[in-house]
């Protein structure tokens, strides 16, 4: 009978530890993954949806109030008279910082036949269509709006009610015309995210080298198929980009938990896809991250969750994902910042740990949009050892954001500056990081013995295998 209650005594033991470790999420800011280039929407006056500059300062600016968008699709109409139409609102989200690129739907029709019931663009016209859309590129260039890049067709596999593509046909253009665009170039921008339709441009050297971004769409894509390992593999250089996607239309954007859809879709878009930039659909609609009205909704403060926080050029870093069923965790950083963004999808409040081992973060600033909140100030999580405990409202998404180190002291002199102990270290036994917490060649260990540290030097930590502790740290030019 003791042997039994020993034995179930253990076991909770067991459980207990398992649940502690599985509410650990552990953020290593020496693991970095993809840089993020930022997050938009699309401004399309032709079809209703246009904005006017002050709704332009609501959905682009970064102050109180607004959702920090940093990319703004535009459409190349295929009728040059209608291009004015995009001007006012591009130039506007460019004053604030954005940067523009540009969708064709249609050639003008004088390049297009009729194949099969489908509208194709002539394959003798495809130098035509290249003059096409330099010809936009180089009129919105002298309206201040300095395009930095340029699709080749959305959706050319779904077509139903523009110009169809085949995946031959793309791959040709991108290899024989592609170069001759004066921008980045995006392709395919698959309306489902369909491997076929880029696979092939991966494959072939001449078309990959004149690709810079492959964009995507999610419509009805499981996130089983976000991965993509072709692309890790061969898109060295290049960068992935979701550029349309809504999670609903038919709904209204203030609706609570179906806007927090919107965090998780961006999540999993970061992490399991490894995007570079995810980019909504319209910006103003009754689904959209502007209501009719302009104001702000539930799922644009979803949004502004992470583009408020993870600007251009931040480096997502790796984190445990899911450290309890529900929950979904995600870092950033810069030089200087860290951002965590976790989102709770399960109707009960949970309390998680995070820990950020290998540097100095005092404290955190901490965000949440919830049913009952939007993007509101939820106080101040204090960093000790190198973690903190969050709790996560039911159905929310939360971002803490504080400044972060590496290490600027001698752990063992306990000084800023001074002399490195004379001792041995072994290679096997330590790894060498930057100031930024990326490890560097550990030949250069010989170069920290007996080293004079003085401040405002780079900074390096040698860190043991084992346990991760700081055996020294040289500050040194």
């Amino acid at each position: 009978m003791i042997q039994v209650r020993l034995k179930i005594a253990i076991l909770l033991c067991v459980v207990i530890l398992m649940q502690v470790i599985a509410q650990t999420s552990t953020v290593t800011l020496s693991s970095e993954k993809q840089t993020i280039r930022g997050f938009g929407g699309m401004n399309c006056p032709t079809w209703g949806a246009g904005l006017t500059t002050d709704q332009v300062t609501t959905a682009y600016g970064n102050g109180s109030g607004q959702i920090g968008m940093t990319i703004f699709r535009i459409m190349v109409n295929d009728n040059s008279s209608a291009w004015t139409n995009e001007v006012s609102a591009a130039q506007k989200a460019v004053s604030l910082g954005a940067i523009v690129f540009a969708s064709p739907w249609n050639p003008p029709s004088s390049l297009c036949e009729t194949v099969n019931g489908q509208k194709k663009l002539k394959t003798s016209s495809y130098s035509v269509y290249t003059d096409h859309l330099n010809s936009f590129i180089t009129y919105m260039k002298g309206k201040g709006i300095d395009l930095y890049a340029i699709s080749v067709q959305n959706e050319p596999d779904y077509a139903s009610e523009w110009t169809a593509w085949a995946a031959s046909d793309i791959l040709t253009f991108m290899k024989q015309n592609a170069s001759s665009l004066q921008t980045k170039v995006i392709a395919p921008e698959s309306y489902q995210f369909v491997k076929t339709m880029s696979d092939p441009i991966l494959n072939d050297s001449t078309a990959l080298a004149n690709m810079d971004i492959l964009g995507a769409h999610l419509y009805g894509t499981s996130i089983s198929n976000y991965s993509y390992p072709l692309f890790q593999q061969k898109g060295t250089g290049k960068e992935l980009w979701m550029t349309e996607h809504y999670t609903d239309s038919k709904n209204d954007a203030d609706l609570w938990p179906l806007a927090l859809g919107v965090a998780t879709e961006i999540h999993h878009a970061l992490v399991t896809g490894q995007f570079n930039a995810y980019v909504w659909w319209y910006v103003i609609r009754s689904y959209g991250m502007l209501k009719t009205s302009g104001a702000v909704s539930k799922r644009g403060y979803c949004m502004a969750q992470f583009s408020k926080f993870v600007r251009p050029g931040f480096v997502r870093v790796d984190a445990t994902a899911a450290p309890t069923p529900g929950v979904w965790v995600s870092a950033y950083k810069s030089d200087t910042s860290v951002v965590i963004v976790a989102i709770d999808t399960t109707t009960s409040s949970k309390t998680i740990t995070f820990s950020i081992p290998g540097t100095t973060v005092s404290s955190l600033k901490k965000y949440t949009t919830s049913s009952s909140k939007s993007l509101s100030d939820d106080g101040t999580a204090t960093v000790s050892s190198g973690s903190f405990t969050g709790t996560l409202d039911a159905q929310s998404v939360s971002t803490w954001v504080g400044k972060y180190t590496t290490g600027i002291i001698n752990p063992d002199s306990k000084n800023k500056t001074g002399n490195i102990p004379n001792a041995t270290i072994k290679l096997t036994e330590c790894k060498v990081y930057d100031l930024r917490g990326r490890q560097v060649n550990t030949n250069r260990i010989n170069e920290f013995k007996n080293s004079r540290m003085t401040p405002n030097d780079c900074v390096y930590i040698v860190r043991d295998n084992k346990t991760g502790n700081v055996r020294y740290i040289n500050i040194n030019k």
